[in-house]
């Protein structure tokens, strides 16, 4: 079996990439159909998979399938298959801001990997290097800010419909890891009444249910005044409200970019650093293979790399029991 490989050497030697964009998949019923890029070491078999959900937020081409590099090239670059959909809420798409589901598109985005997961044959036929080298039982989901909700729901969290009251189950089993990046925390007196009153869905949200293991990454100066009454305490809710076992990161002075996950030098990351992006991509990389690859030392390696610097960037705490 060919996997990434847990060697530290690995980080200082990545391996050479290919990415294709776009890989589009019929979506009946869809406004569009799914326009996908893949991104994948040029050599390799057994290669896992990671579905990375992308964010919402104001730039207009980071929302979409031409998004967070440094994460996507990095987790290429280190042994992962890595799938990015252009989601509906994507500026790119322009679509009708009149639409039931909009402007967040809460319920198709989840639907949007579970369509991924359902087409692997295609996706593999259209990027003919890929054939036969995916390993289709260790899929990961990865998501930062919307993106992380996403990835919440997909990994056992749930909420309440507001248009008709159900409970919303979009769980997926297929998927067996998740990392949340400044992923958004519970819903009910937490939420500002900007989110209550336009974004009524993450008033339910409950993460009791989300029994995926799962790897948190909240900034301590991440506010998010705008969506939260609580601080950035809201963005480590996904850890310390669901059951374990569960990771959580907290990086020191990050904001919401988390020093700047979504592209390469854009404008809206107000705490940009290369050194915190780089933890971000060492400690996530590191926490998929073992977890994915059980008894792989690389994510105790990657905590103890953390904790040794002479000032901390930031820390880890980690669970195995259920939330209390």
């Amino acid at each position: 079996m060919n996997k990434p490989t847990q060697s530290n050497d690995t980080f200082d030697a990545p391996a050479p990439v290919l990415s294709v964009s776009p890989v589009v998949l019929p979506a009946p019923g869809r406004a569009v159909d799914l326009h996908l890029r893949v991104s994948a070491p040029v050599a390799g078999d057994e290669l896992p998979i990671i579905l990375l959900s992308h964010g919402h937020g104001p730039s207009n081409h980071l929302s979409s399938l031409n998004g967070y590099a440094p994460l996507a090239n990095y987790w290429a670059a280190h042994g992962f298959v890595v799938i990015q959909p252009t989601h509906l809420n994507s500026r790119t798409l322009n679509l009708d801001p009149d639409s039931p589901e909009a402007p967040l598109y809460w319920r198709s985005r989840g639907e949007d990997m579970k369509r991924i997961l359902d087409q692997l044959d295609q996706i593999e036929a259209a990027v003919g290097q890929l054939r036969g080298r995916l390993d289709r039982d260790r899929v990961a989901v990865a998501g930062h800010s919307m993106g992380g909700h996403t990835a919440s729901l997909l990994l056992g969290a749930r909420l309440t419909d507001p248009h008709d009251g159900t409970e919303v189950d979009l769980s997926e089993p297929r998927i067996t890891a998740g990392v949340l990046l400044a992923a958004p925390g519970r819903g009910g007196d937490a939420l500002t009444d900007f989110v209550v009153e336009n974004y009524p869905f993450f008033s339910t949200t409950d993460f009791s249910t989300m029994t995926t293991p799962a790897l948190v990454v909240a900034g301590d100066q991440d506010a998010s005044t705008h969506l939260t009454v609580r601080g950035p305490q809201w963005h480590t809710d996904p850890y310390l409200l669901s059951p374990g076992p569960k990771s959580l990161v907290t990086l020191f002075g990050a904001g919401h970019g988390l020093g700047g996950v979504s592209g390469y030098d854009v404008a809206e990351t107000t705490d940009e650093s290369p050194e915190r992006v780089a933890v971000v991509q060492r400690l996530t990389c590191a926490y998929l293979r073992s977890t994915l690859y059980p008894g792989e030392s690389a994510w105790q390696e990657a905590q103890d790399e953390l904790t040794s610097r002479p000032s901390p960037i930031g820390r880890v705490e980690s669970t195995s029991t259920p939330a209390q």
